[in-house]
């Protein structure tokens, strides 16, 4: 047990001033200061004593606090150097805890992996900079065979869109994305004045947790997920018109709709991803 509290606002203030640190706009620091949220988010990840976590961006260490508590290992990956010291002060009591600097999006996550945890699948546990989300979400899924799941406080219009089913105005590629490598719940949301200093957008924590196979299976993934983003490129237009500004023929789109007996006129936000499938194999097939 830590005797550091990190979300008093005094406390925070008190730990970040022996190090000569401010609040920093730049890197998105905001710091949460509701201890339910922290709760909520380490309890919906599902960490045990037996779980290895990967953190991403521990900040000053609050979540790393509470992921140690129940956690076997928790490896952390913090980019700003500056914060490295504090961290080794506000984590002081954890012998479980170990911080890597660097950038996750550059790092080799298969040798971080075989590094720290060896054996067992990790979940990834973390507050993601709010303007570099997407991406590491996309990276950490590329290697989900090393994750069991993925949990991860995001700005709430994000999380809603990761988790959006197809009708819905949320509903976008990166849906039909992440609903192919796992199932997404949101766990929480989370209010400005959750954080200080709060921020200008509303958050919420998401859980992906990564399936064993995918719900279909595409002929050909890569056309699929082109195919995808095709549709996805131009919202406003039909689907017709938006993949053939992606080089596939109006003609061979309006013939692969018929086929599966949607309306020509059909937005790709209308679409299910098993219905993109579908589409995906009649037009690969054409492509060939």
């Amino acid at each position: 047990m830590s005797k550091h509290n990190l979300t008093d606002i005094k406390e925070i203030r008190a730990v970040m001033g022996m190090f000569g640190k401010h609040f920093s706009k730049s890197l998105g620091q905001n710091f949460l200061i509701n201890s339910g949220v922290i709760e909520d988010t380490v309890s919906g990840s599902g960490v045990t004593k037996d779980t290895n976590v990967l953190e991403i961006g521990p900040g000053i260490g609050t979540l790393t606090m509470a992921l140690a508590e129940r956690a076997r290992k928790v490896v952390a990956v913090e980019i700003d150097t500056k914060l490295l010291p504090v961290l080794d002060y506000t984590l002081e009591d954890y012998d479980n805890v170990s911080i890597i600097h660097g950038d996750i999006l550059k790092l080799d996550i298969n040798e971080l992996y075989n590094e720290h945890f060896k054996s067992g699948k990790a979940k990834v546990v973390a507050n993601l900079p709010y303007y570099i989300t997407t991406p590491i979400i996309m990276k950490l899924l590329e290697h989900r065979e090393l994750f069991e799941s993925i949990t991860v406080m995001v700005q709430k219009e994000v999380a809603y869109r990761l988790a959006a089913d197809e009708g819905s105005k949320d509903y976008s590629a990166v849906s039909i994305a992440v609903g192919y490598y796992a199932e997404p719940e949101i766990i929480v949301n989370v209010r400005p004045d959750d954080f200080c200093p709060p921020p200008k957008v509303h958050s919420a924590v998401i859980k992906l947790n990564i399936r064993e196979n995918p719900p279909f299976t595409p002929e050909d993934e890569k056309f699929f997920f082109k195919l995808v983003k095709a549709g996805f490129a131009q919202r406003r237009k039909t689907f017709i018109n938006s993949v053939s500004s992606g080089g596939i023929s109006k003609a061979d789109a309006a013939a692969a709709l018929s086929e599966i007996g949607l309306d020509e006129n059909i937005r790709a936000e209308k679409i299910s991803p098993a219905q993109f499938c579908a589409l995906s194999d009649i037009l690969y097939k054409k492509s060939k």
